[in-house]
This record gives structure tokens, sequence and C-alpha cells, in this order.
């Protein structure tokens, strides 16, 4: 897409997430094209809808697309994939001898359909997808702080022979665009949260003015907003070179940038912040789940770290 392109796409996508979510946004990404702009351009499909989902606090399939066209299955490709639980990034299927275990989420969209997508590790022979009934898989749901995403723990034990599969995948490639996935609906919360905030500052009155000409305020409102750019910025130059490693930096720094952003608003906005008649403690409960989902982003960075010591080199350097 040209500039004009991806304006006009991000403004109709952005304009579509204000007004619908879950199935009925799915619906409408399916009538103005959303999956042929994620097979031409991908870097664009995901980081507008991914960011307006975030500044909207909308869910969709978006994450199950984007995985199932990484791997990909063979077609027909079911639209939705089991995720690893919290903080893990490895498969959420292992085979136990001919014994296929699961453990993992899926999303809201795991509802609507008759089959998932589960890759599981299998010793010496790289990764392999099974596509599997759901209706033989236990789904419970998970409540935590944000049951509005929808998410369900998926767990079974499955017979692989009686199973699809196994398909050979590339699981680090699937990661590695949910991590980018992710991280730009970090940063659309981020953008979200630093804008309630910046317009409490603006109509608070204190002291006779505008607590948004205090300096403590400006310097949380000017630092989120740095955190936020330069998240966004590491997203976008991913896109030109996407790596495993790449994409965990970028999913960690989006997810330390939108905590920054939850920090630095939460003060800002002060009591009001604390009641659930004020928007904000949705940003915030969504932003503490998506920071675990595809790995941890605080475990995402020591890992890099580890790697770091461990090899006595520094991931390679994006052109600025």
């Amino acid at each position: 897409m040209n500039d004009a392109e991806r304006a006009l796409f991000a403004e109709v996508i952005r304009g579509l997430t204000v007004e619908r979510s879950g199935e009925e946004l799915d619906a409408a990404l399916a009538e103005v094209g959303w999956m042929d702009a994620l097979a031409e351009d991908r870097a664009t499909a995901v980081a507008v809808l991914f960011e307006a989902q975030g500044e909207a606090n909308v869910t969709s399939a978006g994450l199950d697309h984007v995985l199932a066209t990484s791997l990909p299955v063979p077609d027909p490709v079911p639209p939705a994939v089991v995720l690893p639980p919290l903080r893990e990034v490895e498969p959420p299927g292992r085979l136990d001898g001919t014994t296929l275990v699961v453990h993992g989420l899926g999303t809201a969209a795991l509802a609507r359909h008759d089959a998932v997508v589960v890759v599981a590790r299998r010793d010496g022979s790289g990764d392999g997808a099974f596509v599997v009934p759901v209706a033989a898989l236990k789904a419970e749901p998970v409540s935590g702080i944000d049951p509005g995403l929808g998410l369900v723990e998926i767990s079974g034990a499955l017979e692989a022979a009686s199973l699809p599969g196994p398909h050979t995948v590339d699981w680090a490639r699937a990661l590695t665009a949910g991590q980018l996935a992710l991280g730009h609906e970090l940063v659309g919360s981020g953008r979200a949260m630093l804008e309630l905030a910046r317009t409490h500052a603006l109509e608070r009155i204190q002291f006779g003015r505008p607590i948004s000409s205090f300096q403590a305020v400006r310097h949380r409102l000017a630092e989120t907003l740095v955190a936020l750019d330069a998240a966004a910025a590491l997203l976008s130059a991913v896109w030109d070179d996407p790596s495993p490693q790449s994409a965990a930096m970028a999913k960690g720094l989006a997810g330390r940038s939108a905590r920054t952003a939850a920090r630095h608003c939460q003060q800002v906005l002060a009591g009001i912040g604390f009641t659930v008649e004020h928007p904000f403690h949705r940003f915030f409960f969504r932003t503490a789940v998506n920071d675990q989902l595809l790995g941890a982003g605080g475990a995402l960075t020591r890992q890099l770290g580890t790697d770091v010591l461990a090899t006595g080199t520094f991931p390679a350097s994006f052109p600025l």
C-alpha cells in the first residue's frame, strides 16, 4: 500500500473497531477485505488492525488469523489456533508417545468453529500441527482480571493417529507474527490510556489552573509518549526483517512501554482512574493480559539478556 491507501485503510478499520467487537467486527473485517490485505501487505494489515483494536479495547479473531496464516496448515485452515499458556512461548501441544496432550488458551473465536489448530513439539522432527475437533477438548472460561477478552483454558489428551496431521510447520515463524501483532495492540492500548490522561489533565482544575500546567504531570505524559513512540518505531523496523529474536525484543519493549503508560496515566488520573465508571481500568486490564500472551514481556527481556551473556554478542542493530 502507498501512503494514501494506508491512511484510508487505517481510517476504515478504526471506524469499524469503534463501532463493533467480537463476531460483528470479524464479519465487518471480512466484508472490507482485511484478510486480503493480510495476504498482500502483512505488516500494514496487522499494524492497522491491532493498534486500532488496542485503542478501542475490542476483540476480534485477528490473532487467530495471523497465527493460522503464518504456520500454514493445508486448506481448509481452521481460523482458530490454540495459544500457549500465559507467559509461555512453547507450542501448546506435545506428543507423549501416540497421545497428543494439549494445554493452552483459546480466544473467543474458538466457540465459533468446529475445529482448531494445535501445534505440538515433536522430538527430532520439528513442530507439527494437528487439526483437532473443538468438541474433543475441554474449554473453561478464564475469568481473571479481563473476562471481556474471552479467553478460555484448553486441555485434552487425544490419540494422535485419529487426527488430521501432523503437518510440519514453523512455530517460530507464527510466534514471531503473533508477538508483533500483540505488540501493536499494546501500543494502541497505551495510546488510549495516554489520551484519557491528557484529556483529564486539560480539564482538571487545581489551584485555579489545569493540572496540565504542572511540571510533574507534563513529565509523566511526555515520558509515556516517548515510550510508546519508541515501541512503535521498533515494531515498524522489525517488520522489515522479522526474526524470533527481534520480535521478542519488540514485544518486550511494547509491553514495558504499555506498562509505563498505565503507571504514569494512573497517577495523572488519580482517584478517578481507580473507579469502574472511568474507562481507564479496561485498558489497564487488557494491557496486563496482552503483556503475558505469547511470552511475558519481562521474561522475554530476561531471555534476551541471557542470550547476550551466553553468546557474547548483541542483536543486530536497526537502521535509524
